[in-house]
């Protein structure tokens, strides 16, 4: 008999932007910024300081890496006033909980030296990056395509390397920290999946596992780097492409399952979310696949 090898469901949602390599002078400063995704920064030549407000400063140079977690307002500058400096930077987000948890617990906001392997592996794929984007051979969707399999592979690897090597590094947060969060996270995908028979709110949440409304945000918010009321948009977002998906659905019964009050709130929603209305996204969907067989025709999904 065949053995039924079952392929596991694959939906890639990473998000890049601000990416850039700058030589710039001595005495350069960006001014204090903070961001709802990680950033990426790698010195190519020269030395920089990223100073963390209520925090200490960090001083890296050629080869060495900060990955400077989502929320936390930094500024950046050449720590030389004479000399030029150098550096790789791009900004990146995506969907995984419990990568984003473990990057901001074990790697974030520390300087990754050039000896370690993780620092060799971000300037590897920093530099990859800078060289396809000057490609002059490949188009303009098979760059975006090859810099996309650049930094999955580059999550992959921080994905397999933090299960190996953190049982020394001390984590910015507590297990019991780790384990609410994701009690929260969890209670909240609940409730998103059910908010068309009732709506809820973060109060709501918090209650489920008896914790106040305050610990339960900042307690998120230090554990995943955004905040649980974003992570609660997110769900509802990624809920309406899903049920945008379904043909069989109109737009005015997936407004009705994501607990809107009428079509027009749903449709200002969504527009936030996406830049784009509910009925121009369905639009854009690729056509589903039919799936024929001796028994039945299906649509592959």
């Amino acid at each position: 008999m065949t053995q039924f090898i079952s392929i596991p469901v694959i939906e890639s949602n990473i998000y890049m932007f601000g990416g850039h390599q700058h030589t710039v002078q001595g005495g350069w400063s960006f001014f204090e910024q903070k961001h709802q995704a990680f950033e990426l920064m790698c010195v190519i030549s020269g030395h920089q300081t990223t100073e963390f407000k209520n925090a200490n400063s960090i001083t890296y140079g050629p080869g060495d890496v900060v990955i400077i977690s989502p929320g936390t307002v930094h500024l950046n500058r050449n720590a030389s006033a004479t000399d030029e400096m150098t550096y790789i930077c791009f900004h990146f987000d995506f969907d995984s909980l419990r990568l984003k948890s473990r990057l901001i617990g074990y790697l974030a906001n520390r300087v990754l030296t050039s000896d370690t392997l993780t620092a060799q592996k971000s300037e590897q794929v920093a530099k990859k990056i800078v060289s396809l984007s000057v490609s002059e051979t490949l188009s303009a969707e098979a760059i975006k395509l090859e810099i996309q399999i650049a930094v999955l592979q580059f999550m992959a690897y921080l994905e397999e390397s933090l299960d190996n090597d953190n049982g020394h590094i001390e984590s910015h947060f507590t297990d019991q920290e780790a384990k609410t969060s994701q009690e929260i996270a969890t209670i909240i995908q609940k409730m998103v999946e059910q908010i068309g028979d009732r709506t809820f709110t973060f109060h709501d949440v918090c209650n489920e596992i008896g914790i106040s409304k305050g610990y339960g945000y900042r307690t998120f918010k230090k554990v995943y780097g955004v905040t649980p009321l974003h992570y609660i948009e997110d769900q509802k977002y990624q809920k309406a492409k899903m049920l945008l998906g379904y043909y069989n659905y109109s737009i005015e019964d997936v407004a009705d399952k994501l607990g809107a009050a009428d079509l027009s709130v749903f449709s200002k929603q969504f527009k936030k979310w996406a830049g784009i209305t509910p009925s121009q996204y369905r639009k854009q969907i690729t056509k589903k696949r039919t799936v024929k067989s001796s028994k039945e025709t299906g649509y592959f999904e």
